[in-house]
């Protein structure tokens, strides 16, 4: 089997500098090290480094973008792929790779490391062999993430620890499959209507306000104004808002009213937002608001991204938004 390796930066491949860790190791060296040692060979495996590498807090839809370019001009040479990336927004790219790579047909698995693999203690080995592992095995496809002995789908998943070697979860599917002798899979219904020509990502202004005890109208008008294209605003519980502080859902209202989606998410990892089932939540609900319904704030947010990318507006984002386009959300049976 074929597989094409993207290196695109993050904690795996830093190294010391006067200002803390910095890319700068030499992954592609490394890699065929360790492939030596192993039933694959180098002649097996293709390597792309992009440039510049980043730390991946500095990722945007551009770097996303990066990626897809990188892996679709390598579509025929190889069979499957993995992106080494790192674990600050690693599951902001695996979903927005997700939607852009919904056609693409070939398994694609990122993964990334807590320590550079320069130190004893790094967990780089295991996650990179896992990953490699996986997009080899038969049952994989589409997206995913492979991080601490576990194998997530892409736009399932969330970053749950900054430390922990199982630094990653899916709070409301579960993985897709543990490693082990054999390793263990785990069905998910994660089909979607797919999309045909992505046309490329790019940056737009799409705000992430987090409701807290006390917020005002006041402060939240101006948190949306300028208007942006689009406003997550992440809510209490099931999608529930403040409903008797003054102003605060005509704020809302009028944002909605200005042709500006506005997407209502949960704070809580594991959570449906269901708008309406409390009266909290109804007032948004009658006024436009979109619900999440069961996904990751990383996908609800990229997914916002890819649809203004798409040039999607009005009743047309709205509708894609509780639509499925790679297994990103749980449909009404």
């Amino acid at each position: 089997m074929r597989i094409h390796v993207t290196y695109t930066g993050g904690t795996i491949g830093m190294v010391k500098s006067p200002h803390g860790l910095i890319p700068g190791a030499d992954m592609r060296g490394w890699l065929y090290r360790l492939l030596e040692e192993t039933h694959m060979h180098g002649e097996d495996v293709s390597f792309t480094e992009l440039d510049p590498l980043i730390d991946s807090s500095n990722a945007t839809p551009e770097s996303w973008q990066m990626m897809v370019d990188d892996l679709r001009a390598h579509r025929d040479d190889a069979d499957a792929f993995v992106v080494l990336h790192g674990t600050d927004t690693m599951s902001y790219s695996t979903a927005a790779l997700s939607f852009a790579l919904s056609d693409f047909d070939k398994p694609v698995v990122l993964t990334g490391a807590q320590h550079p693999l320069g130190v004893i203690e790094s967990d780089a080995t295991a996650n990179v062999t896992g990953a490699l592992n996986a997009v080899m095995d038969p049952h994989a496809h589409g997206v995913g993430l492979f991080f601490g002995h576990h194998l997530f789908a892409g736009n399932r998943v969330t970053k749950s620890s900054s430390w922990a070697f199982e630094g990653f979860s899916a709070p409301m599917t579960g993985p897709l499959a543990r490693t082990g002798t054999p390793w263990h899979w785990y069905p998910l219904n994660d089909e979607g209507e797919g999309w045909n020509n992505p046309q490329p990502y790019r940056r737009h202004d799409v705000p992430v306000i987090d409701m807290a005890p006390g917020i005002t109208a006041a402060r939240l008008e101006a948190m949306t104004h300028p208007l942006p294209e689009a406003v997550i605003l992440r809510a209490f519980g099931v999608g529930n808002v403040p409903n008797v502080e003054p102003g605060l859902i005509d704020v809302i209202a009028d944002v909605l009213q200005h042709d500006v989606p506005v997407i209502i998410a949960s704070q809580c990892q594991q959570a449906e937002v269901l708008l309406g089932h409390y009266e909290t939540g109804d007032a948004i609900a009658r006024a436009g608001a979109i619900g999440s319904g069961d996904m990751t704030l990383e996908a609800t947010y990229t997914k916002t991204v890819f649809l203004l990318s798409q040039g999607l507006r009005g009743k047309e984002f709205t509708d894609w938004m509780t639509r499925s386009i790679a297994g990103e959300i749980s449909l009404e049976p």
